[in-house]
């Protein structure tokens, strides 16, 4: 029997519809098997294809400044030392990603093209109970949020000026032409969204949108960072019976949402350990060991 063109092209289509329709086996769970972190290198991809990037241990100098939250005169500049190299996310996790984990979607910014944009509407304990979970199915404990001192060494790429990619400004203004490479801000993307992870440059060390797209979790609790001249692997963890900071974490580096003033290296401020916005994710770490 001979299949006339139109009956193949008919069949090629059902056949088409058919396979896409398969689920991917990683699309909502992780198959549960040890997964081994190699313990050296420079990147890798994990089990659900989170890439991470090795950040070397180093030192930058932290800015406290004589007007807060104001480009010009430095009160003084300590230095904040991380005495071991760790990972990173290349990338902030992704509502993909965070589905083959958990299993739902709870940003607000979804839909069928956005699944590579970050996750958000999650909550430091959301952020949480993800790492939970992904240590569990990898059979290890080294997924984490990075430290606060850990990210603002990442987010600088080796460098000691308020943005990565030029000297200190004179005013916010003056930065807003040159972070537009790298950076999803609400100067210039007024629509009222997040945007696909990877689409701008990345800073030297490789991490995209570490300045804006969203503000970034961190492991610690807030409070009035040390003025120590010298500090040597800070962190603040998040028990305290300081009632004032108790419930408080600690974002960094600026959303889709914000001014340039927010979308730099030392740019940080607290949010309350079950809250969620629209402009709010994570970005993860991994122990190097």
């Amino acid at each position: 029997m001979t299949l006339r063109p139109r009956t193949l092209l008919y069949a090629a289509v059902y056949l088409f519809c058919v396979l896409i329709a398969i689920p991917s086996c990683t699309s909502s769970h992780i198959a549960r098997e040890q997964y081994v972190v190699p313990p050296h290198g420079e990147t890798f991809t994990n089990s659900i294809g989170m890439e991470f990037v090795r950040i070397p241990a180093g030192s930058f100098l932290r800015h406290f400044h004589v007007k807060a939250n104001e480009p010009g005169e430095e009160a003084y500049r300590p230095k904040v030392t991380i005495s071991k190299p760790f990972y990173l996310g290349k990338y902030e996790v992704t509502q993909k990603q965070w589905k083959a984990v958990m299993g739902n979607n709870p940003s607000k910014f979804k839909g069928l093209l956005k699944s590579q944009h970050p996750v958000e509407m999650v909550s430091w304990d959301n952020a949480q109970e993800f790492i939970r979970r992904l240590n569990e199915a990898e059979g290890h404990n080294r997924y984490r949020l990075p430290t606060e001192a850990e990210w603002e060494l990442a987010a600088r790429g080796g460098t000691d000026t308020l943005f990565f990619f030029m000297e200190n400004p004179k005013t916010w203004e003056e930065a807003e032409g040159p972070l537009d490479d790298y950076a999803w801000c609400r100067y210039r993307y007024e629509g009222g969204s997040t945007f696909a992870v990877g689409q701008k440059k990345p800073n030297p060390y490789g991490l995209y949108d570490i300045y804006g797209n969203v503000w970034e979790l961190v492991q610690d609790r807030y409070e009035d960072l040390p003025e120590d001249r010298e500090v040597r692997d800070y962190y603040a963890p998040a028990q305290s019976t300081d009632l004032k900071y108790a419930e408080l974490r600690v974002f960094r580096g600026g959303g889709w949402y914000s001014f340039a003033a927010h979308c730099r290296s030392n740019s940080r401020f607290s949010i309350a350990r079950h809250a969620m916005s629209n402009d709010t994710g994570f970005r993860l770490a991994l122990s190097a060991e």
